[in-house]
């Protein structure tokens, strides 16, 4: 894609944030209007339904993973560069992070980007929970936890072991790779025929995979006609809020990128799919025990998504798309986490919460 044009206008900078407002805004109003939630997905399969929830995750899954590997096939994007597959990531963090960031998803009632969705549609629980969420990756990345961090993230990483890139491992063809990624795909349109899923939640739920295709197909094309380095990089966010956080916090002069224009893009994306729509409505914390919950739940996803390289999206769908090992790790350890953490909170207790709207 030449984007020459649009350098010239808007720069390099102002480009880079706004192909992460574009992306934020097809994002944000596709998971919006489809109800994208792994936690509810998890949940629902854990209670042993196959039910809508299930197959808005598996649309949204199957769409990225397919389209991805589309992308690489056809040399639209080169996924090599991409942060995943060329620096060395965390096995320890994948696997503990995950962990984490799935108790903690399961406490606050929905992950990094399903709080940031809710929180634009008037939910002042979820806005806070996200901010808590910011606050503490943003101590993990670069104030006291990093120390803690990093030394959990040490423990054992992929340097030690060849490498990331889990096609190369299994040697499988990259058809083969993209016959495996149509496969959840066709699950997801499955298991959304079976629970009677309606066709335009179908369809926005692969609109929000397809959103992360789109993404590396334009940072990729960015860092090829850009002067200075660009990263390659999809929709995550962990390090994108903690960022968009600093800029408000920072003197100007900050550096505007994809992760800076990203946030606020899913953010609007989902206000005005919510106001066409008809669905902003305020809501607030039940009573001080919930509060404690999501609080506590959004604290542990900070650490868990920053130590784990990714949230529930950025790991679990944007860096299983480029079929990185440690992406796949800590998916795993996300649904086992989010599992067990439903199994171990008090059901009565979990009932007499408020409800999320579009759940």
């Amino acid at each position: 894609m030449d984007m020459t044009g649009v350098i010239e206008v808007l720069g390099e900078d102002g480009t880079n944030l706004a192909i992460g407002l574009l992306v934020g805004l097809v994002f944000g109003a596709f998971a919006q209007q489809s109800r994208f939630c792994l936690r509810a997905a998890v949940l629902e399969f854990a209670h042993g339904s196959l039910g809508q929830k299930l197959s808005i995750w598996l649309l949204a899954f199957g769409a990225a993973v397919t389209g991805t590997q589309l992308l690489a096939t056809s040399g639209m994007a080169d996924l090599a560069e991409a942060r995943q597959l060329a620096s060395p990531q965390s096995l320890s963090g994948a696997a503990i992070g995950g962990l984490m960031f799935g108790a903690g998803m399961v406490l606050a009632r929905g992950c990094a980007s399903r709080l940031l969705v809710l929180s634009a549609t008037g939910n002042l629980r979820a806005l806070l929970s996200g901010l808590v969420f910011a606050v503490v990756a943003q101590a993990s990345l670069r104030g006291f936890l990093q120390p803690v961090r990093e030394w959990m993230a040490s423990r054992l990483t992929t340097g030690q072991i060849g490498g990331n890139d889990l096609i190369a491992f299994t040697g499988v063809s990259q058809s083969i790779a993209i016959a495996f990624a149509a496969m959840w795909l066709l699950a997801g349109v499955a298991v959304a025929i079976r629970a009677r899923a309606g066709t335009w939640r179908s369809a926005a739920a692969i609109g929000v995979g397809l959103s992360i295709p789109l993404a590396w197909w334009l940072t990729s094309s960015m860092s090829q006609q850009a002067f200075d380095p660009v990263q390659v990089e999809s929709v995550t966010f962990t390090g994108p809020s903690a960022d968009t956080l600093m800029l408000f916090l920072s003197q100007p002069g900050t550096l505007l990128d994809f992760d800076v224009g990203l946030v606020p893009g899913v953010f609007l994306g989902s206000f005005l799919a919510a106001f066409m729509s008809r669905e902003l409505v305020l809501q607030g914390f039940h009573d001080g025990q919930s509060m404690r919950r999501y609080l506590a739940g959004a604290a542990l996803m900070g650490f868990g998504g920053m130590l784990a390289g990714g949230c529930a999206v950025g790991a679990g769908v944007t860096g299983a798309s480029v079929f990185a090992v440690t992406a796949w790790i800590t998916l795993g350890a996300i649904w086992i986490a989010a599992t067990l953490t439903d199994r171990v909170l008090d059901p009565v207790k979990t009932e007499r919460l408020v409800p999320v709207m579009g759940e």
